[in-house]
Protein backbone atom coordinates (compact mmCIF):
# COMPACT_ATOMS: atom_id res chain seq x y z
CA UNK A 1 0.00 0.00 0.00
CA UNK A 2 2.46 2.37 0.91
CA UNK A 3 6.22 3.26 -0.46
CA UNK A 4 8.64 6.00 -0.89
CA UNK A 5 6.95 9.19 -1.10
CA UNK A 6 10.30 10.45 -3.01
CA UNK A 7 9.29 8.39 -5.87
CA UNK A 8 6.04 8.89 -6.37
CA UNK A 9 4.01 10.85 -9.69
CA UNK A 10 2.97 14.24 -9.83
CA UNK A 11 -0.59 14.44 -8.22
CA UNK A 12 -3.63 14.19 -10.29
CA UNK A 13 -5.46 17.19 -11.44
CA UNK A 14 -8.18 19.31 -9.76
CA UNK A 15 -11.89 17.74 -10.88
CA UNK A 16 -14.75 20.57 -9.95
CA UNK A 17 -17.60 18.46 -8.93
CA UNK A 18 -20.64 20.11 -8.53
CA UNK A 19 -22.61 17.46 -6.61
CA UNK A 20 -26.02 17.78 -8.81
CA UNK A 21 -29.19 16.03 -7.38
CA UNK A 22 -29.93 12.90 -9.08
CA UNK A 23 -33.13 11.02 -10.14
CA UNK A 24 -34.41 8.67 -7.47
CA UNK A 25 -31.72 5.93 -6.85
CA UNK A 26 -29.52 6.61 -9.56
CA UNK A 27 -25.72 6.19 -8.99
CA UNK A 28 -23.61 9.97 -9.47
CA UNK A 29 -21.80 9.62 -12.68
CA UNK A 30 -19.04 11.40 -11.77
CA UNK A 31 -18.03 9.00 -9.17
CA UNK A 32 -18.89 6.03 -11.73
CA UNK A 33 -16.40 8.05 -13.79
CA UNK A 34 -13.38 8.74 -11.33
CA UNK A 35 -13.61 4.86 -9.73
CA UNK A 36 -13.16 3.74 -13.08
CA UNK A 37 -10.86 6.31 -14.30
CA UNK A 38 -9.13 7.72 -11.20
CA UNK A 39 -9.85 6.06 -8.04
CA UNK A 40 -7.42 8.67 -6.15
CA UNK A 41 -7.94 11.68 -7.60
CA UNK A 42 -8.28 15.33 -6.40
CA UNK A 43 -11.46 17.59 -6.20
CA UNK A 44 -12.84 21.00 -5.58
CA UNK A 45 -16.62 21.33 -4.28
CA UNK A 46 -18.85 24.06 -4.75
CA UNK A 47 -17.87 25.77 -0.91
CA UNK A 48 -14.98 26.15 0.78
CA UNK A 49 -11.82 27.04 -0.07
CA UNK A 50 -8.84 25.30 -1.92
CA UNK A 51 -8.98 21.16 -2.88
CA UNK A 52 -9.19 17.92 -1.62
CA UNK A 53 -8.08 14.47 -2.62
CA UNK A 54 -10.78 12.22 -3.01
CA UNK A 55 -10.76 8.56 -2.37
CA UNK A 56 -13.25 5.91 -3.97
CA UNK A 57 -12.01 2.25 -3.95
CA UNK A 58 -13.48 -0.06 -1.42
CA UNK A 59 -9.36 -0.98 -0.61
CA UNK A 60 -8.41 2.50 -0.58
CA UNK A 61 -11.27 3.92 1.63
CA UNK A 62 -10.83 1.56 4.34
CA UNK A 63 -6.60 2.21 4.56
CA UNK A 64 -8.05 5.96 4.67
CA UNK A 65 -10.76 5.18 7.13
CA UNK A 66 -8.45 3.04 9.30
CA UNK A 67 -5.12 4.94 9.33
CA UNK A 68 -4.70 7.51 12.38
CA UNK A 69 -2.60 9.54 10.05
CA UNK A 70 -5.61 10.75 8.53
CA UNK A 71 -7.38 13.08 11.55
CA UNK A 72 -11.17 14.21 11.66
CA UNK A 73 -10.19 16.68 14.68
CA UNK A 74 -7.68 19.15 12.77
CA UNK A 75 -10.59 19.42 10.27
CA UNK A 76 -12.01 21.90 13.45
CA UNK A 77 -11.91 25.47 12.51
CA UNK A 78 -10.61 24.77 8.50
CA UNK A 79 -11.58 25.87 5.55
CA UNK A 80 -11.81 23.31 3.59
CA UNK A 81 -13.97 22.49 -0.32
CA UNK A 82 -16.91 21.17 1.11
CA UNK A 83 -20.33 20.30 -0.39
CA UNK A 84 -22.30 22.69 2.08
CA UNK A 85 -21.30 26.24 3.59
CA UNK A 86 -21.61 24.48 6.99
CA UNK A 87 -20.53 21.53 8.37
CA UNK A 88 -22.20 18.37 7.68
CA UNK A 89 -22.41 17.74 11.57
CA UNK A 90 -22.04 19.57 14.29
CA UNK A 91 -18.26 20.47 15.50
CA UNK A 92 -18.99 20.16 19.02
CA UNK A 93 -20.82 17.67 19.64
CA UNK A 94 -20.89 13.72 19.15
CA UNK A 95 -18.02 11.81 17.92
CA UNK A 96 -17.92 12.79 14.59
CA UNK A 97 -14.91 15.29 14.44
CA UNK A 98 -12.51 14.07 17.18
CA UNK A 99 -9.63 11.80 17.58
CA UNK A 100 -8.28 9.34 19.85
CA UNK A 101 -7.64 9.35 22.91
CA UNK A 102 -10.98 11.28 23.62
CA UNK A 103 -12.60 9.20 20.70
CA UNK A 104 -11.95 5.91 22.18
CA UNK A 105 -12.96 7.27 25.50
CA UNK A 106 -16.36 8.72 24.61
CA UNK A 107 -16.74 5.76 21.98
CA UNK A 108 -16.24 3.26 24.74
CA UNK A 109 -18.95 4.67 26.64
CA UNK A 110 -21.14 5.03 24.18
CA UNK A 111 -20.75 1.14 22.69
CA UNK A 112 -22.07 -0.10 26.12
CA UNK A 113 -25.74 1.00 24.46
CA UNK A 114 -25.20 -0.63 21.07
CA UNK A 115 -25.37 -4.43 21.89
CA UNK A 116 -26.88 -7.03 20.38
CA UNK A 117 -28.75 -7.64 23.46
CA UNK A 118 -29.87 -3.83 23.93
CA UNK A 119 -30.86 -4.55 20.14
CA UNK A 120 -32.94 -7.29 21.25
CA UNK A 121 -35.20 -5.98 23.99
CA UNK A 122 -35.46 -2.56 21.85
CA UNK A 123 -37.03 -4.90 18.88
CA UNK A 124 -40.64 -5.65 20.33
CA UNK A 125 -40.87 -2.09 20.85
CA UNK A 126 -40.02 -1.48 17.38
CA UNK A 127 -42.42 -4.03 16.31
CA UNK A 128 -45.05 -2.67 18.23
CA UNK A 129 -44.48 0.79 16.78
CA UNK A 130 -44.27 -0.02 13.71
CA UNK A 131 -47.90 -2.14 13.69
CA UNK A 132 -49.56 0.71 15.37
CA UNK A 133 -48.11 3.20 12.48
CA UNK A 134 -49.19 0.82 9.48
CA UNK A 135 -52.39 0.22 10.93
CA UNK A 136 -52.92 3.99 11.23
CA UNK A 137 -52.14 4.05 7.54
CA UNK A 138 -54.67 1.46 6.65
CA UNK A 139 -57.26 3.42 8.22
CA UNK A 140 -56.25 6.26 6.69
CA UNK A 141 -56.76 4.52 2.99
CA UNK A 142 -54.81 4.12 0.06
CA UNK A 143 -53.05 6.07 -1.57
CA UNK A 144 -50.88 6.59 1.14
CA UNK A 145 -47.61 8.54 1.98
CA UNK A 146 -45.50 5.40 3.28
CA UNK A 147 -42.89 8.35 4.19
CA UNK A 148 -45.24 10.17 6.03
CA UNK A 149 -46.94 7.30 8.08
CA UNK A 150 -43.75 4.68 8.98
CA UNK A 151 -40.78 5.97 7.49
CA UNK A 152 -40.65 9.24 9.13
CA UNK A 153 -42.27 8.82 12.26
CA UNK A 154 -40.91 5.54 12.90
CA UNK A 155 -36.69 6.32 13.59
CA UNK A 156 -38.09 9.06 16.06
CA UNK A 157 -40.06 6.62 17.93
CA UNK A 158 -37.74 4.09 18.24
CA UNK A 159 -34.34 6.20 19.05
CA UNK A 160 -36.34 7.61 21.98
CA UNK A 161 -37.08 4.66 23.44
CA UNK A 162 -33.30 4.13 23.17
CA UNK A 163 -32.79 7.38 24.71
CA UNK A 164 -34.69 6.39 27.49
CA UNK A 165 -38.25 8.23 27.18
CA UNK A 166 -41.28 6.01 27.49
CA UNK A 167 -42.51 4.23 24.48
CA UNK A 168 -45.85 6.64 24.34
CA UNK A 169 -43.69 9.95 24.52
CA UNK A 170 -42.34 9.79 21.45
CA UNK A 171 -45.05 11.77 19.95
CA UNK A 172 -44.10 14.39 22.23
CA UNK A 173 -40.83 14.95 20.62
CA UNK A 174 -41.73 14.01 17.02
CA UNK A 175 -42.26 17.62 16.08
CA UNK A 176 -39.08 19.44 17.15
CA UNK A 177 -37.72 16.91 15.87
CA UNK A 178 -39.06 17.29 11.80
CA UNK A 179 -38.54 21.45 12.79
CA UNK A 180 -34.65 20.24 13.36
CA UNK A 181 -34.46 18.28 10.41
CA UNK A 182 -36.65 19.89 7.61
CA UNK A 183 -34.43 21.12 4.79
CA UNK A 184 -35.08 25.07 3.96
CA UNK A 185 -37.92 26.89 5.12
CA UNK A 186 -38.17 30.74 4.92
CA UNK A 187 -39.23 33.33 7.44
CA UNK A 188 -38.00 32.48 10.53
CA UNK A 189 -37.10 28.95 10.31
CA UNK A 190 -33.62 29.71 11.71
CA UNK A 191 -35.76 30.83 15.19
CA UNK A 192 -37.62 28.02 14.74
CA UNK A 193 -35.02 25.66 14.68
CA UNK A 194 -33.13 26.92 17.41
CA UNK A 195 -35.86 26.85 19.46
CA UNK A 196 -36.53 23.06 18.41
CA UNK A 197 -33.20 22.58 19.59
CA UNK A 198 -33.35 23.83 22.85
CA UNK A 199 -36.95 21.93 23.72
CA UNK A 200 -34.88 18.64 22.36
CA UNK A 201 -31.89 19.47 24.54
CA UNK A 202 -34.00 20.63 27.66
CA UNK A 203 -35.65 17.14 27.57
CA UNK A 204 -32.31 15.35 26.87
CA UNK A 205 -31.03 17.23 29.84
CA UNK A 206 -34.54 15.91 31.96
CA UNK A 207 -34.15 12.41 30.67
CA UNK A 208 -30.21 12.35 31.57
CA UNK A 209 -31.17 13.55 35.24
CA UNK A 210 -33.76 11.28 35.96
CA UNK A 211 -31.53 8.37 34.82
CA UNK A 212 -28.71 9.18 37.15
CA UNK A 213 -31.06 8.90 40.08
CA UNK A 214 -33.31 5.72 38.16
CA UNK A 215 -30.69 3.82 35.73
CA UNK A 216 -32.30 1.44 33.70
CA UNK A 217 -31.37 -0.24 31.02
CA UNK A 218 -30.92 2.61 27.86
CA UNK A 219 -28.64 5.21 26.80
CA UNK A 220 -29.27 7.83 29.03
CA UNK A 221 -28.31 5.17 32.02
CA UNK A 222 -25.27 4.88 30.66
CA UNK A 223 -24.19 8.31 29.76
CA UNK A 224 -26.11 9.31 33.10
CA UNK A 225 -23.52 6.63 34.98
CA UNK A 226 -20.46 7.41 33.46
CA UNK A 227 -20.92 11.46 33.95
CA UNK A 228 -21.97 10.23 37.45
CA UNK A 229 -18.69 8.58 37.75
CA UNK A 230 -16.59 11.31 35.78
CA UNK A 231 -15.62 9.01 32.92
CA UNK A 232 -17.46 12.05 30.77
CA UNK A 233 -18.63 15.11 30.93
CA UNK A 234 -21.78 16.80 31.99
CA UNK A 235 -21.89 18.50 28.24
CA UNK A 236 -20.49 15.44 27.03
CA UNK A 237 -23.62 13.23 28.09
CA UNK A 238 -25.80 15.66 26.39
CA UNK A 239 -23.50 16.37 23.30
CA UNK A 240 -23.72 12.59 22.44
CA UNK A 241 -27.63 11.81 23.28
CA UNK A 242 -28.36 14.56 20.99
CA UNK A 243 -26.15 13.80 18.27
CA UNK A 244 -27.49 10.05 18.26
CA UNK A 245 -30.82 11.18 18.68
CA UNK A 246 -31.06 13.62 15.47
CA UNK A 247 -28.60 11.15 13.20
CA UNK A 248 -30.65 8.17 14.64
CA UNK A 249 -33.69 9.98 13.13
CA UNK A 250 -32.78 11.79 9.99
CA UNK A 251 -30.35 8.70 8.72
CA UNK A 252 -32.55 6.10 9.07
CA UNK A 253 -35.45 7.76 7.69
CA UNK A 254 -34.28 8.43 4.66
CA UNK A 255 -31.92 5.62 4.03
CA UNK A 256 -35.08 3.30 4.98
CA UNK A 257 -37.42 5.22 2.90
CA UNK A 258 -35.08 4.51 -0.44
CA UNK A 259 -34.61 0.92 0.32
CA UNK A 260 -38.79 0.75 0.39
CA UNK A 261 -38.41 2.56 -3.09
CA UNK A 262 -35.50 -0.14 -4.06
CA UNK A 263 -37.84 -3.39 -3.34
CA UNK A 264 -40.81 -1.55 -4.76
CA UNK A 265 -39.29 -1.04 -8.28
CA UNK A 266 -37.67 -4.58 -8.04
CA UNK A 267 -40.88 -6.22 -7.93
CA UNK A 268 -39.07 -9.97 -8.70
CA UNK A 269 -37.37 -9.02 -5.18
CA UNK A 270 -40.23 -8.09 -3.37
CA UNK A 271 -41.69 -10.97 -4.13
CA UNK A 272 -38.74 -13.16 -3.34
CA UNK A 273 -39.05 -11.63 0.70
CA UNK A 274 -43.11 -12.53 0.54
CA UNK A 275 -41.95 -16.39 -0.39
CA UNK A 276 -39.00 -16.30 1.67
CA UNK A 277 -38.98 -14.04 4.72
CA UNK A 278 -35.83 -15.59 6.37
CA UNK A 279 -33.99 -13.97 3.37
CA UNK A 280 -34.48 -10.30 5.04
CA UNK A 281 -31.30 -10.23 7.15
CA UNK A 282 -29.45 -10.58 4.09
CA UNK A 283 -31.75 -8.96 1.38
CA UNK A 284 -31.36 -5.28 4.39
CA UNK A 285 -27.42 -6.08 3.99
CA UNK A 286 -27.59 -6.06 0.44
CA UNK A 287 -29.86 -2.86 0.71
CA UNK A 288 -27.67 -0.78 2.15
CA UNK A 289 -25.09 -1.64 -0.12
CA UNK A 290 -26.81 -0.91 -2.92
CA UNK A 291 -28.96 2.39 -1.67
CA UNK A 292 -26.84 5.54 -2.43
CA UNK A 293 -27.27 6.76 1.25
CA UNK A 294 -25.96 10.07 0.47
CA UNK A 295 -24.93 13.12 -2.08
CA UNK A 296 -21.28 13.78 -2.46
CA UNK A 297 -19.14 13.21 0.42
CA UNK A 298 -19.67 13.86 4.34
CA UNK A 299 -16.38 14.58 6.43
CA UNK A 300 -13.26 15.23 5.28
CA UNK A 301 -9.46 13.70 6.72
CA UNK A 302 -6.52 15.92 7.22
CA UNK A 303 -3.15 14.28 6.75
CA UNK A 304 -1.08 14.44 9.65
CA UNK A 305 1.96 14.10 7.81
CA UNK A 306 2.85 12.81 4.02
CA UNK A 307 1.43 9.25 3.46
CA UNK A 308 1.71 7.29 0.23
CA UNK A 309 -1.39 6.19 -1.26
CA UNK A 310 -1.03 3.28 -4.66
CA UNK A 311 1.78 5.34 -6.20
CA UNK A 312 0.33 9.37 -4.76
CA UNK A 313 1.22 11.54 -2.09
CA UNK A 314 -1.03 12.91 -0.02
CA UNK A 315 0.76 15.52 1.41
CA UNK A 316 0.98 16.77 5.19
CA UNK A 317 -2.51 18.95 5.68
CA UNK A 318 -4.13 18.18 2.67
CA UNK A 319 -7.92 16.91 2.74
CA UNK A 320 -8.82 13.62 1.67
CA UNK A 321 -12.91 12.28 1.36
CA UNK A 322 -13.86 8.96 1.22
CA UNK A 323 -16.38 7.80 -1.29
CA UNK A 324 -18.42 4.91 0.53
CA UNK A 325 -21.00 5.36 -1.99
CA UNK A 326 -18.53 4.57 -4.90
CA UNK A 327 -16.83 1.76 -2.27
CA UNK A 328 -20.00 0.31 -2.17
CA UNK A 329 -20.18 0.10 -6.15
CA UNK A 330 -16.49 -1.13 -6.41
CA UNK A 331 -16.55 -4.01 -9.45
CA UNK A 332 -13.26 -5.03 -7.78
CA UNK A 333 -15.19 -6.14 -4.76
CA UNK A 334 -18.55 -6.07 -6.12
CA UNK A 335 -18.94 -8.03 -8.86
CA UNK A 336 -21.80 -6.51 -11.25
CA UNK A 337 -22.38 -3.39 -8.75
CA UNK A 338 -25.49 -2.31 -10.17
CA UNK A 339 -27.54 -5.45 -9.66
CA UNK A 340 -29.71 -5.74 -6.30
CA UNK A 341 -28.40 -9.48 -5.32
CA UNK A 342 -29.97 -11.15 -2.45
CA UNK A 343 -27.06 -13.59 -2.84
CA UNK A 344 -23.98 -11.46 -3.13
CA UNK A 345 -21.11 -12.99 -1.04
CA UNK A 346 -17.57 -11.64 -0.17
CA UNK A 347 -16.11 -8.64 1.52
CA UNK A 348 -18.65 -5.82 3.34
CA UNK A 349 -19.96 -2.98 2.16
CA UNK A 350 -18.84 0.21 3.95
CA UNK A 351 -22.46 1.67 4.47
CA UNK A 352 -21.62 2.19 8.21
CA UNK A 353 -18.36 3.65 7.40
CA UNK A 354 -14.84 1.79 8.26
CA UNK A 355 -12.14 2.03 11.58
CA UNK A 356 -12.43 4.17 14.62
CA UNK A 357 -15.55 6.06 13.05
CA UNK A 358 -17.45 3.03 11.95
CA UNK A 359 -21.38 4.06 13.00
CA UNK A 360 -22.02 2.74 16.22
CA UNK A 361 -25.90 2.43 15.24
CA UNK A 362 -25.14 -0.24 12.54
CA UNK A 363 -27.45 -3.14 14.85
CA UNK A 364 -30.13 -0.69 15.69
CA UNK A 365 -30.51 0.60 11.47
CA UNK A 366 -30.53 -3.21 10.47
CA UNK A 367 -32.90 -4.20 12.99
CA UNK A 368 -34.96 -0.80 12.35
CA UNK A 369 -35.13 -1.74 8.54
CA UNK A 370 -35.79 -5.36 9.02
CA UNK A 371 -38.69 -4.22 11.37
CA UNK A 372 -40.04 -2.05 8.90
CA UNK A 373 -39.59 -4.13 5.55
CA UNK A 374 -41.22 -6.90 7.23
CA UNK A 375 -43.99 -5.16 8.72
CA UNK A 376 -45.16 -3.62 5.80
CA UNK A 377 -44.48 -6.95 3.79
CA UNK A 378 -46.75 -8.88 6.75
CA UNK A 379 -49.90 -6.66 6.25
CA UNK A 380 -49.52 -4.93 3.14
CA UNK A 381 -48.69 -8.57 0.50
CA UNK A 382 -49.70 -6.65 -2.33
CA UNK A 383 -48.25 -3.08 -1.91
CA UNK A 384 -47.28 -1.16 -4.64
CA UNK A 385 -46.20 1.93 -5.88
CA UNK A 386 -49.29 4.64 -6.67
CA UNK A 387 -47.63 6.72 -9.07
CA UNK A 388 -45.08 5.64 -11.70
CA UNK A 389 -41.59 5.24 -10.49
CA UNK A 390 -40.20 8.60 -11.87
CA UNK A 391 -43.01 10.61 -10.54
CA UNK A 392 -41.47 9.73 -7.01
CA UNK A 393 -40.28 12.80 -5.48
CA UNK A 394 -37.04 12.81 -4.13
CA UNK A 395 -35.38 15.10 -1.32
CA UNK A 396 -33.15 17.63 -3.42
CA UNK A 397 -30.20 20.04 -2.54
CA UNK A 398 -29.75 17.50 0.92
CA UNK A 399 -26.85 15.81 2.03
CA UNK A 400 -28.67 12.62 2.43
CA UNK A 401 -30.62 11.08 -0.32
CA UNK A 402 -34.41 9.37 0.14
CA UNK A 403 -37.94 9.93 -1.06
CA UNK A 404 -39.91 12.96 0.35
CA UNK A 405 -43.00 11.22 -0.05
CA UNK A 406 -43.31 7.40 -1.21
CA UNK A 407 -47.31 7.05 -2.13
CA UNK A 408 -48.31 3.56 -1.86
CA UNK A 409 -51.48 1.65 -2.70
CA UNK A 410 -52.36 -1.86 -1.75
Amino acid sequence: MTSDPASAPSAPQVRFWPVDDLPALSPDPFLDEVLREEPITRIRLPHGSGHAWLVTRHEDVRFVTSDPRFSRERVVGRSVTSMSPQPVASQTAGLQYIDAPRHTRLRRVVSRAFTGKSMNRLRPVAERTAAELLDGMRRAGAPADLMQHLHGPFPIAVVCCFLGAEEGDWRGWAAAAETMLSVGGGGNAEERNRAARKVTRDRIVELLRRRRDEPREDLSSVLAQAAATGEITDDEAVSLATAIYVSGGHAVRNNSGSMMYALLTHPDHLDRLRREPETLPRAVDELFRYVPHRNGVGIPRIATEDVELDGHVIRAGDAVYNAYVAANRDPEVFPDPDALDFDRTGPGHLAFGYGPHHCMAALMARMEAEVMIGSVLERFPRIRLAVPADEVEFQRRGLLRGPRSLPVAW
